[in-house]
């Protein structure tokens, strides 16, 4: 049943589309090149409204379908009125990925309270806000919502808390989804990458990109964006409950269920104090 509910919305791509938060760059750009490369219309959301026009532009210039739209998944009512705005061109979401966020580091002891709840407004709140306001759309294609998860919502790492808090609490979520939007025909899917190619780790403790920083994680380690989209979006169609990515990524998932003692003592051996903030140019 999955698998046929997967072909209708692949081939079904005029009036159902994929809304993608957090579109403008990285993973969320690539799954947008990925699902228009297979022929569905794609709405871009994000706050960089330049870079939206410019990747639909590319996209329809390739030959697909791509809207842009301005939206803050902080902002009560921004993903509403996007889903709005789709309604006046007749089109409605099918498939909604919860991809926008960004990662606070430092030890908790020198953090905020402010600094956990930035965090939490837009890697928590943000997907509930998300979740909230395109489920009318959902109920109506009984579609599919995307929560775009991380390996660290499987182990917690010293010198992220913020973070890996905020992807413990959607890895919850979306446990819980499955049972709750069962009974109104709506699936969910949790995506789980270790390292990929993206801006998240040049984007500071307030969310704002340091696009010149260097990435702190060596190439060898980071899989492709346009490699881990292919991923993903083959997870989602075939309706997948979990998509975890990456070869490190699943056995660092498989060390924590499995011998999580161990994993503990390892990060705690290994543990060389909080991954820094992007230098402020």
């Amino acid at each position: 049943m999955l698998e046929l509910r997967a072909m209708k919305i692949a081939t079904d791509p005029v009036q159902a589309c994929v809304l993608i938060t957090g579109a403008s760059s990285g993973i969320g750009a690539g799954l947008a090149r990925e699902f228009a490369r297979r022929g569905m219309r794609v709405a871009l959301v994000a706050r960089r409204i330049e870079q939206l026009e410019g990747l639909a532009a590319e996209l329809r210039t390739a030959g697909g379908q791509a809207s842009a739209h301005r939206g803050d998944v902080t902002v009560d009512g921004d993903i509403a009125r996007v889903v709005g705005e789709l309604a006046l061109l007749g089109v409605t979401p099918r498939i909604v990925i919860a991809n926008a966020g960004f990662g606070v580091v430092g030890r908790a002891q020198e953090l905020a309270l402010a600094d956990y709840q930035r965090q939490f407004d837009t890697n928590v709140f943000g997907v509930l806000r998300s979740l909230h306001e395109s489920m009318e759309a959902l109920r109506a294609t009984r579609g599919r919502f995307v929560i775009m998860g991380s390996v660290a919502g499987h182990i917690a790492m010293a010198g992220s808390s913020p973070y890996t808090m905020s992807k413990f609490a959607v890895r919850a979520l979306a446990e819980a989804l499955h049972g709750d939007l069962h009974q109104v025909g709506v699936s969910c899917t949790l995506i789980s990458p270790g390292f990929v190619d993206s801006d998240i780790r040049r984007v500071d403790n307030r969310g704002d990109l340091h696009a010149d920083a260097k990435d702190p994680v060596p190439a060898w380690l980071r899989m492709k964006t346009a490699d881990a989209a292919r991923v993903m979006a083959r997870g989602i169609l075939r309706g997948k409950k979990e998509v975890i990515v990456t070869w490190h990524g699943r056995f660092i998932v498989f060390m924590a269920r499995h011998l999580s003692g161990f994993t503990r003592w390892l990060l705690l051996r290994s543990n060389r104090g909080s991954r820094p903030e992007p230098a402020k140019e």
